[in-house]
């Protein structure tokens, strides 16, 4: 079937060659020189635009080299040129017939003293852009975060949150669907937490924050979307960016995006290759309220030595067939290397804290992780401005295999941990975009979406040599889901009122095949999601917005494994293959203001879910003894098991808003807070589990730059306490701080941070149910500090703003 489809899809790509050759223009060679007008001076990295009066878009650029000049192939035609450079007044040529090569002569751009402060704001590049269903927060000059990780920057963008686990939530929701480029990428892969832990910051051109998505979106994810967009340029000629960087924990990473542009053809990459060392720690003390053990107390701690070795490359091409046409192909190649030694100290204790038994357990684990992506994208855009016609075509296979060995004081046996995981997706998907007059457009689209997961799970035990399989915990699961969409919106303006009223099916088949105990389910269901989003600008400063959205929560895999985690021997995790999907029903009001030097975001939102996700501790029933010896005595402690059931419903409302406030060209202040309050409802094996919750997070980003050109930010983040029926759970505060400063006539800048300062990024919590209480702490990672070094090539540091087309993201703005 894979061997079938890469055929067809390379048959079309030649296919389309084919009919578009003949359509081809010739191009030509446009040369010329920009100046100062005041001092004759050469103006580097200076922007040279051509835009097509017939296409209504840019089709080409290119920027200046270090003497002002410039050269760019562009096919003959006539075209209006502009020229821009930050702090300047832009110079437009207009109609310009270029059927052959052709210099344009020198062309002189003067200061722009009027706009001179606004141009520094724009270079550093507004915190959020607000468009109908998302909102746009660019990050590339985040210092806190440089030499970081993508999971860093996640935790530094407004409503958004990562735990100390890594888990990323939306505005307190933690079922959020994240996107790679618009699009499901092998980026993620089967462990996105990991995932996003290994990929270097600096790959992240921005992030979109969809929190009421549209119909063209996936269903899935009941609190939004987050969707990351890489770096890629369109210039002409060679540019990029390379990183180096290392720290404490050790850690050492190389990354780089590059871009090659000639003619018709953009060759493109983003590759990086780290290593990190991550210690964490753990500790959890349960008493028992049974009679088995009154009043015994049960403490665990946990050391995490971890290693991580990661390489990712995403290589690819864009090919203009013609002015309307163009197809991109790209492969992703995603290998990671982790080695984590968990040491666990168990030790009993009576009422009065003596120590009654002690057991140290060892878990080495190796992983390997690789994944494999091909990716197709086929754009034909027509005569008439936004009318265009997409088609993408994804292939993925993904391999996770994990090993443990682990041994136990006192104990000769071995117990022999393999997990390996196999998973296969393909994605198709088809976009037509129709304008209707100037304010119009309608939208049309299919998208599939065909999921297989395979994952075998052996435990045995080695004693004297001799190896034997436990039947009771090792098993087979397959996990198949097809996803089928079709999708139709229209949006248009009136006046001040904009709308973007959509409409989503999906049918969803799902197959749960755990061969070993041969158990089969099945689960088919089909699906409507409308979306209304609302737009109303009461003033070019102020603009009201309103979203609607129903959206859907499928288990995924970790969920549904019914495979007990073992790296503890009286705390488990295990995941319920009964669990049944969520929806939610989501509604936004919204708000913005932009007061001269401060900028105002605000919304109130409301989601009402159904079958939802909760994660409960119970006893398993099971029993292990700790503080052996060599004649198995010791003391038999119960078992405790962490897996996810369903509840009957939720209520969450809350309230957010985001401040940024510029005093001063050298001073930036954003502040994000977001309050909210979940009530939840249900109950498991007779036991009441509601729950209200209420919390809130508040984040505080400062930067000022300093004498001699540095940069100084701080980063503070805090998490309110928050719990469930089940769990208290204390606040966290964290915060870090970076300093930057620019080399070789801003072409380089060398950074150093410091991520956690006062080490205090922990969980601290305590369940209690009817058979146990227990106190637990978690710290994932530890303080660490890094120094990174970027340099820069045929790249401007400060980034101009965008214009209209550039990024072809024709995506209906209202």
């Amino acid at each position: 079937m894979k061997k079938f489809l890469f055929l067809l899809f390379s048959a079309l790509t030649l296919a389309l060659s084919a009919q578009n050759r003949n359509f081809s223009k010739k191009p030509v060679n446009i040369t010329g020189l920009i100046l100062d007008q005041d001092t004759n001076k050469p103006l580097e990295y200076a922007t040279v635009a051509f835009f097509s009066p017939r296409l209504q878009k840019i089709v080409t650029g290119g920027i200046t080299d270090k003497n002002g000049k410039f050269a760019i192939e562009v096919d003959a035609g006539v075209y209006d040129v502009s020229i821009e450079f930050i702090s300047f007044k832009t110079k437009k040529l207009p109609r310009q017939k270029l059927f052959k090569n052709t210099n344009l002569g020198t062309i002189t751009l003067g200061l722009d003293t009027e706009t001179l402060d606004d141009v520094v704001v724009i270079a550093e590049k507004t915190t959020v852009e607000i468009k109908l269903d998302k909102k746009i927060y660019n990050v590339g000059k985040d210092l806190t975060v440089s030499g970081g990780t993508v999971s860093d920057v996640l935790d530094n963008v407004p409503s958004v949150s990562v735990d100390v686990e890594g888990n990323v939530a939306l505005r307190g929701n933690d079922n959020v669907r994240i996107l790679i480029n618009g699009k499901p990428s092998g980026l993620v892969g089967l462990n996105s937490t990991d995932a996003l832990r290994q990929l270097p910051a600096e790959s992240i051109e921005r992030v979109e924050v969809i929190t009421s998505p549209s119909a063209r979106y996936d269903a899935e994810g009941t609190a939004g979307i987050l969707n990351i967009i890489l770096r890629r340029s369109k210039l002409q000629g060679m540019n990029g960016a390379i990183t180096v960087n290392g720290g404490y924990p050790l850690s050492a990473g190389i990354s780089g995006n590059l871009n090659y542009r000639s003619g018709d053809f953009n060759f493109f990459t983003t590759s990086g290759y780290n290593y990190r060392e991550v210690p964490g720690n753990s500790f959890s003390q349960t008493q028992y309220l049974f009679s088995g053990l009154p009043n015994s107390f049960l403490r665990e701690e946990r050391d995490f030595d971890r290693i991580r070795k990661g390489l990712n490359s995403n290589i690819g091409v864009e090919w203009y067939i013609n002015e309307t046409s163009s197809v991109t192909t790209s492969f992703l190649y995603r290998s990671s290397d982790k080695e984590s030694n968990t040491t666990n100290r168990i030790t009993e204790l009576n009422s009065n804290g003596s120590i009654l038994n002690q057991n140290i357990r060892f878990d080495p684990e190796i992983e390997d992780d690789i994944t494999k992506q091909y990716s197709f994208n086929y754009t034909k855009d027509f005569n008439t401005s936004g009318h265009k016609l997409t088609f993408d075509f994804q292939i993925e296979d993904s391999n996770e295999d994990e090993r443990s060995k682990i041994t136990q004081e006192n104990i000769t046996a071995i117990e022999l941990v393999e997990t390996l995981e196999e998973q296969n997706r393909i994605l198709l998907q088809a976009d037509y975009v129709l304008p209707i007059g100037e304010n119009t457009q309608f939208e049309l689209g299919y998208r599939g979406n065909f999921n297989d997961l395979d994952t075998d799970y052996l435990v045995q035990l080695e004693d004297n040599g001799s190896i034997t399989t436990n039947s009771d915990l090792s098993n087979t699961l397959l996990y198949t889901e097809q996803v089928n969409a079709g999708y139709t919106q229209l949006g248009s303006k009136w006046g001040k009122l904009s709308y973007l009223l959509g409409l989503r099916m999906e049918s969803t088949r799902i197959t749960i095949d755990q061969q070993t105990s041969n158990d089969l389910n099945k689960k088919n269901y089909t699906d409507i999601f409308p979306t209304i989003n609302l737009g109303y600008e009461i003033s070019k400063k102020q603009s009201l917005t309103l979203g609607y959205n129903r959206r859907i929560r499928r288990p995924r895999s970790r969920f549904i494994n019914p495979f007990p985690s073992r790296s503890s021997a009286t705390n488990l995790f295990q995941g319920n293959p009964d669990l049944d999907p969520s929806y939610s029903n989501a509604f936004d009001l919204g708000y913005l203001n932009r007061m001269g030097k401060l900028t105002l975001n605000t919304s109130i939102y409301y989601n009402h879910a159904t079958q939802i996700f909760t994660f409960i501790a119970e006893d398993t029933g099971d029993t292990t003894i700790i503080g052996a010896d060599e004649n198995n005595l010791g003391t038999e402690v119960p078992v405790i098991r962490r897996t996810p059931i369903n509840l009957t419903s939720s209520d969450r409302y809350g309230f957010e808003f985001t401040l940024t406030y510029n005093p001063s060209r050298k001073w930036r202040v954003n502040g994000n807070f977001n309050a909210f309050q979940n009530s939840v409802r249900g109950e498991n094996n007779g036991e009441n589990l509601d729950a209200d919750n209420f919390s809130w997070f508040a984040r505080l980003n400062n930067k000022v730059t300093l004498p001699a050109k540095i940069d100084w930010q701080t980063s503070m983040f805090y998490r309110g306490p928050s719990e469930n029926a089940q769990t208290k759970s204390d606040g966290i505060f964290s915060m870090n701080f970076a300093f930057s400063k620019d080399l070789f006539k801003e072409k380089a800048s060398i950074t150093f941070n410091v991520s956690d300062v006062f080490n205090s990024r922990k969980r601290i919590s305590t369940s209690t149910t009817t058979t146990f209480i227990s106190d637990n702490e978690f710290q994932w990672r530890e303080r660490s500090f890094n120094l990174s070094f970027t340099y820069r090539f045929n790249q401007k540091k400060k980034r101009q703003r965008p214009q209209r087309g550039i990024n072809g993201d024709e995506e209906f703005e209202g």
